[in-house]
């Protein structure tokens, strides 16, 4: 379906601007799947006990900008509270005897290499055991530290 520059600009009303089958299509996947129409399509895929015994009721059809208008006003109720969510626990403090034999003793450093896999691993199974006593203690499915 062209668009006109004048269809575009009008902008009272909800225009096709997707690119969607044409009836013709339309009809013919209907026909594939065996329905005749897409209520009878809808009927024969969606199971009987969930099903409406009547159209829902929508109200009366609204432009765009009426419906984000009403929407922004039902959106305005909304209190709005501090989100917590991926904060973590900011008060946390890394035990002394963590610090002491994990990130500050040189034992775990090799002057050897510039890579000491042993700290990557170490700090990587010392993540893994927090994240699942996290997980224990909380309930939780995911535990994130926050750094």
């Amino acid at each position: 379906m062209t668009q006109t520059i004048k269809q575009l600009e009008h902008g009272e009303s909800f225009i096709e601007r997707h690119i969607g089958p044409s009836a013709e299509e339309r009809q013919q996947m209907l026909e594939i799947v065996g329905a005749k129409t897409l209520n009878q399509l809808t009927e024969l895929i969606v199971p009987a006990d969930i099903q409406l015994p009547y159209p829902p009721a929508t109200g009366d059809a609204q432009t765009e900008h009426q419906a984000l208008a009403e929407l922004k006003s039902i959106a305005s109720q909304n209190q709005r509270y501090k989100s917590y969510i991926g904060m973590g626990y900011n008060a946390v403090l890394t035990p002394p005897v963590i610090l002491r034999n994990m990130l500050e003793n040189p034992g775990w450093y090799t002057a050897y290499t510039p890579y000491q896999p042993e700290v990557s691993q170490g700090r990587l199974e010392a993540l893994l055991n927090f994240q699942q006593m996290t997980q224990d203690l909380t309930g939780l499915d995911l535990a994130l530290p926050h750094y």
